[in-house]
């Protein structure tokens, strides 16, 4: 079932087509500002999902504090970032710099938006946050009390909070007409794809904008032990969800990283300049895969430390930007299965090979056009 929403959120793919003028940026050798920052607060959680890949990239923690957002947040929109999403390898709504954090980079004109397993935050915070957002995704990996528990290595009575916390965004989006977007995640490991219909249904109930089905991503060395090739035999179970779809909420599986068993086809990395990503210990390297302390090679610096305009403006920045880019790294042997940047990589490399040309994209602009 095809659904006209489907035409302007796009869940399985790259909006960076929209963003051609950093890309010729870029491509002219400029030092260039990300389009998207992924960061999170804290390297907290007061969960324990088994699927968590955050865990296996523990770096050293730094506090970051409101001074440090603060100069963050005004470089970010001094240089030109167009969105930063509240992700990452923490719990950031356990930061007491939280809803500053999301207020103060709204009103700077940053597109701020969040991921969170839901738990923490309540119907007054809500209120004041959700005017500041262009969306908000609780994960949620399991439709039923009992599943969720041990999924998501919490208590059962968690799982009813964060079903009444997502129907009190579901009711203040429309008591004050809002345009952000309330949705829900399932990272999916495939021993636990009994949940997916579940889910599917609990959504069509509770009324979110969106369920979104990914895969789960695995470190280099495979540590999570995901299967990918398990995911094949799925297929009939996520169309069944997807059928869920109605004019309102969307079912969407990542079918293209699902259906990739954690391969790439491309070997360079062009995507970490635009699409960066900062720990929750203040770290900045060039996406999640490298933060654990073991690739400190490829740590450019943190937040609570230098200014971030000052590290991106930096010979360092650059030179490890740029060996992503070039022959001397394989991104197929090198890194962990299909990041963050996966979908603006592999745009980037049908790019640079003359796949095709930059033309001015056609069509209806979709929704959340800068967080790429």
């Amino acid at each position: 079932m095809k659904i006209e929403k489907e035409n302007k959120l796009i869940l399985d793919g790259t909006k960076i087509s929209w963003h051609q003028e950093r890309i010729r940026e870029w491509e002219e050798g400029k030092r260039i500002a990300p389009i998207t920052i992924d960061m999170a607060l804290t390297r907290a959680c007061n969960y324990g999902c088994h699927f968590c890949y955050a865990r296996l990239q523990e770096n050293d923690r730094f506090d970051i504090k409101k001074e440090h957002i603060d100069n963050f947040l005004e470089d970010c929109q001094e240089m030109g970032v167009k969105a930063i999403s509240l992700v990452s390898d923490g719990e950031s709504t356990l930061s007491p710099i939280y809803e500053h954090t999301i207020i103060t980079g709204s009103k700077l004109g940053i597109s701020m938006a969040v991921a969170t397993h839901g738990y923490n935050t309540r119907y007054e915070e809500l209120e004041r946050i959700l005017p500041h957002l262009t969306y908000l995704r609780v994960n949620i990996s399991a439709g039923e009390p009992k599943r969720y528990s041990e999924i998501m290595g919490v208590k059962e009575k968690h799982f009813h909070q964060v079903i009444q916390n997502i129907k009190d965004m579901v009711e203040i989006k429309k008591k004050n007409n809002l345009k952000v977007t309330i949705g829900m995640q399932m990272v999916l490991m495939p021993e636990d794809a009994d949940q997916v219909i579940p889910l599917a249904k609990l959504g069509k109930e509770i009324r979110p904008d969106y369920l979104v089905v990914k895969h789960t991503s695995d470190s280099e060395d495979g540590k999570l032990g995901v299967d990918y090739s398990k995911y094949a035999e799925l297929t009939d179970t996520l169309e069944e969800a997807e059928a869920f779809s109605d004019e309102t909420y969307q079912v969407s599986v990542k079918w293209s990283k699902i259906n990739a068993e954690g391969k790439r086809s491309y070997k360079k990395c062009h995507g970490t300049p635009f699409q960066l990503q900062i720990s929750g210990s203040g770290l900045v390297a060039p996406c999640g895969m490298l933060f654990n302390e073991r690739y400190s090679r490829f740590h450019i610096g943190n937040i609570t430390q230098t200014r971030f305009k000052d590290m991106v403006n930096s010979d360092k920045y650059w030179e490890i930007m740029n060996h992503l880019s070039s022959p001397n790294f394989d991104a197929q042997s090198m890194c962990g299965s299909l990041c963050l940047q996966h979908k603006v990589n592999e745009y980037l490399d049908g790019y640079k090979k003359g796949k095709f040309t930059l033309t001015p994209p056609t069509g209806v602009k979709p929704e959340h056009i800068n967080f790429i």
